[in-house]
């Protein structure tokens, strides 16, 4: 009985997911081959076939010399019972599909090479018309007729999009296993510094700033950084199109950068050698020759294709999530104070950009989402349930490299008409990715066993992840993640803290807090699990 309910319940809640949309496909084919197009339809005005096999087939007659606003010279013997293109003007959608019922053609398809729109009429015709309506590219019409020539069956259909889409998983998986490696990585180092071990193997312990590594340690740097992020991204919006080039150039870089560092760290755990030898006095060693030859590729790559959408996407994500595994390593932030004033500022920037600027732009579009989209963002336009693609192909619009993009996988007839993607900010794992790092390290300086901390803000930013996509899906608009993630993680750590009898150590945090003062350490070099009031592991 218990089995028969949830699947009762996951049943309706994958109906109640589905969602009809505007654009549909058009499938032509002949007795040899087939392809499918992208076409626009207005599903409340003429609904289509759900699947293919649903779908009626009829032959295409190709009247483009016509607009149909009249039906002069066509004779009804022609188009009865077929499907008729014609091209679009001079009149309206309503007026060329009364004139093709009339004539007794049982599907109309016009042709543009304007952007396809949401057809639509006044609403006391609407009745009047019983015949499918759609808008297809005339760019596409011409590919047609030069691969299947006369003779073309076509069937009109529109699959339901779901809301739940399998890009969300991905998206999900991504952002945990890059959260997790990184504070993982970060606790891997701090205990290989702890116990004296150099990167490149040997002894003889070494400093942060030996290290390579950054920190903050300080209220203030923590406001100005900040500050300096506000200042960035308004600055971005009123000069994208300038700076863009200037991101995108040192997005390849850092990833290049970022992306040896992991391999290199990988290459190093698995014990990989060096290969070293000597030129003119200047040691070099073959394995890092050949990773930097490998990440800088990628990097190029990346940035001569980085708006091919239909796969640049993959090295994308790859060298994105390079660039926050080794930003979370090397950046430390260096007491559980720190952590509470930077993520708590960062909600309230991520809440004012997405929510509160829409009132104070133009467009009524959040300035972080003109950002990360860009100007000209997508291919695609929405405003409510009317939908814009473009008849032609565009010239691609710079983006700027910082969100992870999957594509949806179950969107295929919206694919058709431009790729649909799903997108996670680099700051969604970056942030909350510092925390999870603090509580690696903060488990090495106490000496627990079951890294209580990590696991722990590990499963919080699981959590808030899943909260963050199920509002969205509720809500159907994209949501500033770090509202949902900062208070998961922060309060998760706390009450670890707290339970635990250790908040004053973990508030209090490294001992590198001030590297130029004689301070005392705020933790006991080489504590153990008894070293401090024999607080627990």
């Amino acid at each position: 009985m218990e089995r028969a309910v949830r699947i009762i319940i996951l049943s309706v809640i994958f109906l109640a997911s589905q969602i009809n949309c505007q654009e549909a496909i058009l499938h032509i084919s002949n007795e040899t081959t087939d392809r499918e197009y992208c076409i626009v339809h207005n599903h409340s005005w003429t609904p289509l076939s759900e699947t293919l096999g649903a779908a009626s087939q009829y032959p295409l007659v190709n009247m483009t010399s016509t607009v149909l606003c009249n039906a002069s010279g066509v004779s009804p013997d022609v188009v009865k019972g077929k499907a008729l293109v014609v091209m679009r003007g001079d009149c309206d959608f309503s007026q060329k599909a009364l004139v093709a019922q009339s004539l007794g053609a049982a599907t109309l398809l016009i042709a543009s090479s304007k952007s396809l729109i949401t057809p639509s009429a006044n609403e006391s015709e609407y009745a009047k018309i019983h015949i499918p309506l759609a808008l297809m590219r005339y760019r596409d019409l011409l590919e047609a007729q030069q691969v299947f020539g006369e003779g073309m069956q076509v069937k009109l259909y529109a699959p339901p999009s779901s809301k739940i889409d399998a890009s969300i998983a991905v998206m999900l998986l991504i952002a945990i296993v890059t959260v997790a490696l990184g504070g993982y990585w970060s606790g891997a180092s701090e205990r290989d510094r702890l116990n004296g071990v150099r990167p490149g193997g040997g002894g003889g312990g070494e400093s942060k700033a030996d290290s390579g590594e950054l920190f903050l340690y300080s209220p203030l740097k923590v406001v100005f950084f900040v500050a300096l992020m506000c200042g960035m991204l308004v600055l971005m919006y009123f000069f994208y199109n300038v700076l863009v080039y200037v991101i995108i150039a040192i997005f390849c870089l850092a990833s290049a950068s970022a992306l040896f560092s992991c391999l290199d760290a990988v290459m190093e755990k698995l014990g990989c050698g060096t290969g070293s030898f000597s030129i003119r006095n200047c040691n070099l060693s073959v394995r890092s020759l050949i990773l930097a030859a490998a990440c800088i590729s990628i990097a190029v790559v990346w940035g001569v294709y980085r708006n091919e959408d239909r796969w640049i996407w993959i090295l994308q994500d790859l060298l994105g999530i390079a660039f926050c595994l080794n930003f979370m390593k090397t950046i430390s932030l260096s007491n559980f104070k720190i952590c509470v004033i930077l993520l708590s500022l960062l909600l309230v920037y991520d809440v004012f950009f997405v929510f509160i600027t829409p009132f104070f732009t133009k467009n009524g579009v959040s300035i972080m989402v003109q950002v990360a989209l860009g100007p000209d963002a997508s291919g695609e336009k929405t405003q409510g349930n009317m939908v814009e693609v473009p008849a032609e192909p565009q010239a691609p619009s710079e983006k700027l490299p910082v969100v992870m993009r999957v594509p949806r996988f179950s969107a295929w007839a919206q694919s058709l008409c431009g790729m649909q993607f799903s997108i996670l900010g680099y700051g969604d794992i970056i942030v909350p990715g510092l925390l999870v790092a603090y509580c690696s390290r903060f488990d090495v300086w106490i000496n627990s066993s079951k890294k209580i901390y990590f696991v722990s803000c590990c499963i919080a930013y699981l959590l808030g992840m899943i909260v963050t996509f199920a509002v969205m899906l509720l809500s159907g608009m994209g949501q500033p993640a770090l509202l949902y993630l900062v208070p998961f993680t922060l309060v998760t750590s706390a009450v670890v803290a707290g339970c635990r009898g250790e908040m004053r150590q973990f508030w209090a945090g490294t001992t590198y807090e001030v590297l130029d003062s004689s301070r005392e350490p705020l933790l006991p070099e080489g504590r153990t699990d008894c070293s401090a009031g024999g607080e627990r592991c």
